[in-house]
């Protein structure tokens, strides 16, 4: 189990770099655990999608038959925990996409409210620099004018190209 005493915030949320250390620690502990390159995971997907009533039958057929079953190198038995382990790791699979999800969308709030303040702050630089007590702010308001990204027109990468003379018929 992990030890959740370390690094808490103000709000007693867990730091990122726990979270990191703790998903690591979480990997380790899963059997095999690994990414696999592009034409194996191919090759894999193919077979592993094999129709859920196709794989039944084929687990009864090595259950009815034990030339089936030393031919396949593995019981029905073995292969319905396989299965019945599989569909278990797939409910960890879908809680794993939806922690990512919220963690993205968790991250993506804090881009925005970092990003509104600093739109804020612009806005706020611009009308302060009006005043010559507030000269001190001019290199800063320079620099984000020069960064900012909002609120500039899109310079064509290329001019659209003009129509081709006619050609003249003699």
């Amino acid at each position: 189990m992990f030890i959740v005493e370390e690094i808490m915030s103000e709000n007693d949320k867990l730091e990122p770099e726990v979270i990191v250390e703790q998903l690591r620690a979480l990997r380790d502990q899963i059997a095999d655990f690994g990414p696999l390159p592009v034409k194996r995971s191919r090759a894999l997907h193919n077979v592993a999608r094999a129709d859920l009533e196709f794989v039944q039958a084929a687990i009864n057929s090595i259950g009815a038959s034990e030339a089936v079953r030393q031919a396949v190198g593995v019981s029905a038995e073995e292969l319905r925990k396989e299965l019945d382990l599989a569909g278990r790791w797939s409910a960890v699979e879908d809680e794993l996409r939806a922690l990512l999800e919220g963690v993205g969308a968790a991250n993506l709030t804090r881009r925005h409210r970092i990003g509104l303040s600093g739109l804020q702050a612009y806005n706020i630089v611009r009308q302060l620099v009006r005043k010559e007590e507030n000269s001190n702010l001019l290199p800063h308001a320079a620099e984000m004018r020069r960064l900012n990204r909002f609120g500039r027109q899109r310079k064509a990468a290329h001019p659209p190209p003009s129509a081709p003379a006619p050609a003249r018929q003699a």
